[in-house]
């Protein structure tokens, strides 16, 4: 099911029943697996590696050397997982020396034009809508979900289940189980309807809310909010999941409510 006008490296490994449509090329070293569908006008470059039932859309561009002035020609690849579509025109770079790769997990959707720069990991079921920019270096969590033309600061990192407001800019990291919106980004609230889709139990929900308004509504800074939880709430894997986050961030996280606390 490779169509006579598509480009394929002797070099690449295509699976069983996979699907190439015209005028696409597939570089060196590329795997496909099995049950992938590929569009028309698709760039698969050198050592990319797609998994299986995979669907990718015209205009994709993906393995294309980083945008990176200090990538020196290294040997890195891009890695795509299970399940996962990429929808038009999405451009996915390869890594460089500081990481080797950039991966995107499975079960993801990255729709039409958005950008994954070198290095990122982009965690499974992560939902990326049109126009998202995503500089070097960036961590997405399991479950994400970005508003369009939502843009990431480099080496940003974004927890689990977190909900980006659509047009939103990020240059703070983002503790597992919220909402952010609004210009400067801040917290929002925990994304209590995900999560309840996901199959958190109401008291759950209930824990992780009282954390972050140990947080962000007690005023209270952020170490004194830590030692607070520490002291008051049994350890639990949110607990310890959401503190572990917060103490391993070293450019600070969001802001609280507009309130201009960090």
């Amino acid at each position: 099911m490779i169509h006579q006008l598509t480009a394929v490296d002797p070099r690449a490994k295509i699976g069983k029943n996979v699907t190439i449509e015209p005028f696409t090329t597939i570089g060196a070293n590329v795997t496909v697996g099995s049950d992938t569908w590929i569009g028309p006008n698709v760039t698969i470059m050198e050592n990319v590696k797609i998994g299986k039932n995979c669907k990718i859309f015209p205009g994709t561009v993906i393995g294309a050397v980083p945008q990176d002035l200090k990538f020196d020609g290294e040997d890195t690849q891009v890695i795509i997982g299970d399940g996962t579509t990429l929808r038009e025109c999405v451009t996915i770079n390869r890594g460089t020396k500081a990481l080797g790769y950039t991966k995107v997990g499975n079960n993801c959707l990255i729709m039409a034009t958005s950008h994954i720069a070198h290095d990122c990991i982009v965690g499974d079921n992560v939902i990326i809508a049109n126009g998202c920019g995503i500089a070097g270096h960036v961590e997405i969590g399991d479950f994400v979900v970005m508003g369009g033309l939502s843009a990431v600061q480099q080496f940003g990192k974004i927890g689990k289940h977190v909900m980006v407001s659509g047009g939103s800019l990020i240059r703070k990291d983002i503790p597992p189980y919220v909402k952010v919106a609004r210009e400067p980004i801040s917290y929002a609230g925990i994304n209590s309807v995900g999560l309840r889709r996901r199959g958190f139990t109401n008291d759950k929900i209930f824990e992780i809310q009282k954390i972050y308004r140990a947080i962000f509504q007690m005023k209270m800074n952020t170490t004194q909010a830590i030692e607070f939880i520490e002291k008051e709430m049994l350890p639990t894997v949110e607990r310890d999941e959401i503190i572990t986050f917060i103490q391993n961030s070293p450019r600070g996280i969001v802001k609280g409510y507009g309130s201009g606390k960090e």
